[in-house]
């Protein structure tokens, strides 16, 4: 696990080592124990590697026998030891005994196609001196990150964003259309960035750059249709259950101690269960909780924790917390207002003064159906074969349902339904998945800053729709959800709070494998009236109790709105209603106040909103503001 940058050029100039070196600078969290560099010419590859496989002698960047093709790895190739079997039959000859060494081979024998044979998280840069050519590439779900800036002559790539910004030539000029995605989505989807120069390479693509000129392909779609027949939920339990355990297996590889995220839910269970299962010794497992007993789920971790013999590790999250703003702001680098950052951010760093890879539940929501706006949706297209007229009385009629403060309320549930009803299952996802809806953007925006907007924010769902090849409902929203939430939202928000701490997380729940098996299981096996998550949750039964197995899902979330009311009221109010906040540029000051104050008051429960708002601001602070104080005229070339 490492952090990667570099520049390629076309314009006559050698790339500055000064300047690769400032970038990978820049990424030392994600790398602390090696520094690596290839500049030559016309290309500049950096490397800050976290040694994870082959401590000794699989540091980067790595060549092929005479060197012609370079490679920068940030992430795991878990399918490397069957690569180099492969390729020492064709007659390579291998350097190290590491994983990154096998793409520089794969390249000579697969050319761009060598990343269709890479399973694993990957975020890799492919130097080609005979051609003169860069490749970049993601790992298929999007695992890791890749940001780039392209101008004529030049283009230039990072693994996090405060590492591209150190080449000078690339503008700080917010992205508008950007920013109206982050207030709608509360974080800004690829292909976007906060920035108008830079853009992120969407998962399971692959950029390959020469002379100047750009091409992006995507190599991998999820497969529909491979339906596998399964006659009970116990038979899909068990397909389940060996599959997530092999994918486990796979992720057990290191040379490193290892240990889990775990929070007591089915997701993080599951994987303890296999790790607990295929480990010689305890596991090592962390889990995060609050003060608030409403949101706290340790007594279930602890519960689980006992059940498998783990050697366990806890942590509460106070208010305070808050503290840690400005740092996760400028890790990120760019507006991210899932405030379940705050107590990844804790779990990342007392999970790594004992570990350094964490295997984790992430993806178990997506592959197998674990939200309730699975089962709303597929209910909700139940009432499309109503007239138009019966969809209309019965939308009025839940619209009248009193609202409060609570936003997972009965009454507030009614409501969200009420307004769900008349539209499109496409329009109702894209309204489902929008925190900030477009009349409270419209009230919000400044009319600056509505006039600028060109495109519209409901584009990131609606076109991850129209291409979703998913045969039913419960399907497209899982494969819509695969395409933006994971990759925009819970990966990044798992690769930052880790890789700030010097952590590699491993996600057994996304191997392809995993997918593919989930792709294939009938619906009724995800999501029937209102269970979610049936195969999965059935395949834990005779491993855990089944009151474990069958609570209601918690999810990983912060007392945000009582924080609000209580210990960050000042804070609120200073930063919000600052005179001189940089948000004023955007959103008009008299709806954020409103929105605070009706907070404060208990008549709505407005803390995603503000949390929203709050870090905008902090980022202006930080990031663009810090990025302006920080270069004070110093040129890298």
């Amino acid at each position: 696990m490492c952090g990667i940058a570099g520049q390629a050029r076309s314009d006559g100039r050698a790339v500055g080592r000064e300047l690769v070196g400032e970038m990978c600078a820049r990424l030392e969290h994600r790398g602390p124990d090696s520094l690596g560099l290839h500049v030559e010419g016309p290309v500049g590859l950096g490397i800050r590697r976290l040694r994870v496989i082959d401590l000794a002698t699989g540091d980067q960047p790595v060549y092929n026998e005479d060197g012609s093709v370079a490679v920068v790895l940030n992430g795991e190739i878990y399918n490397y030891r069957e690569l180099r079997r492969r390729l020492r039959r064709q007659g390579h000859r291998f350097a190290t005994d590491g994983d990154s060494e096998v793409i520089a081979h794969l390249y000579e024998e697969e050319g761009p196609g060598f990343v269709r044979s890479l399973v694993g998280m990957f975020g890799v840069a492919v130097w080609d001196a005979r051609r003169e050519e860069l490749l970049l590439a993601r790992d298929r779900i999007g695992k890791k990150p890749l940001f780039y800036a392209r101008r004529p002559g030049a283009i230039s790539f990072a693994s996090e964003l405060w590492a591209l910004l150190a080449d000078p030539a690339i503008s700080s000029e917010p992205d508008a259309e950007a920013l109206d995605r982050f207030f709608t989505y509360t974080y800004v989807p690829d292909p976007f960035s906060a920035f108008r120069e830079v853009r992120k390479l969407p998962p399971a693509s692959l950029l390959r750059w020469r002379g100047g000129e750009a091409s992006i392909e995507r190599y991998w779609e999820v497969d529909f249709g491979q339906a596998v027949e399964v006659g009970s939920e116990r038979e899909a339990g068990g397909l389940v259950r060996d599959t997530v355990r092999e994918a486990v297996r796979r992720r057990l590889v290191a040379d490193v101690p290892l240990g889990a995220f775990l929070s007591g839910g089915v997701d993080s269970t599951a994987v303890v269960a296999a790790m607990a299962e295929l480990s010689a010794g305890p596991v090592k497992t962390f889990s995060i909780g609050f003060e608030s007993e409403r949101f706290d789920e340790l007594p279930y971790a602890r519960q689980v924790a006992e059940r498998f013999g783990t050697d366990h590790h806890e942590l509460v999250v106070r208010p305070d917390a808050v503290e840690l703003l400005p740092k996760l702001v400028r890790h990120y680098g760019e507006p991210f207002a899932d405030h379940s950052a705050i107590p990844s951010f804790y779990l990342a760093e007392m999970t790594s003064r004992a570990v350094t890879v964490a295997l984790n539940g992430d993806g178990g929501d997506e592959v197998f159906g674990g939200y309730g706006r699975y089962a709303t949706g597929a209910l909700l297209e139940r009432f499309d074969r109503l007239p138009r007229g019966a969809r209309a009385a019965l939308a009025r009629l839940l619209g009248r349902v009193p609202a409060d403060g609570d936003l997972t309320s009965a009454r507030n549930r009614a409501r969200r339904v009420a307004a769900l009803l008349p539209l499109s299952p496409c329009d109702r996802y894209v309204r489902a998945m929008s925190r900030f809806g477009v009349d409270l953007r419209g009230g919000l925006y400044t009319p600056e800053f509505a006039a600028s907007l060109r495109g519209s924010a409901a584009a990131t769902i609606a076109d991850a729709w129209a291409g979703s090849a998913a045969p039913n409902i419960v399907d497209r929203m899982l494969d819509v959800d695969r395409r933006t939430y994971l990759p925009g939202d819970l990966l990044v928000k798992m690769d930052i709070a880790t890789m700030a701490y010097g952590l590699e997380a491993r996600s057994p729940l996304l191997d392809p494998e995993v997918i593919a098996l989930g792709a294939a299981l009938p619906a009724r096996f995800k999501v029937r009236g209102r269970e979610k998550k049936i195969a999965l949750r059935a395949s834990l039964r005779g491993v855990v109790p089944d009151e474990w197995i069958d609570r209601s899902k918690q999810g990983f979330q912060v007392p945000m709105a009582e924080w609000f009311r209580t210990d960050l009221r000042d804070l609120a109010r200073e930063v919000l209603l600052d005179p001189g906040a940089r948000s004023r540029e955007y959103l008009r000051p008299g709806a954020v106040g409103a929105l605070l104050e009706r907070h404060l008051a208990g008549a709505a429960d407005n803390s995603s909103l503000l949390w929203s708002i709050l870090v905008f601001e902090v980022w202006q602070r930080e990031v663009v503001d810090g990025r302006a104080r920080e270069r004070g005229g110093r040129v890298l070339v």
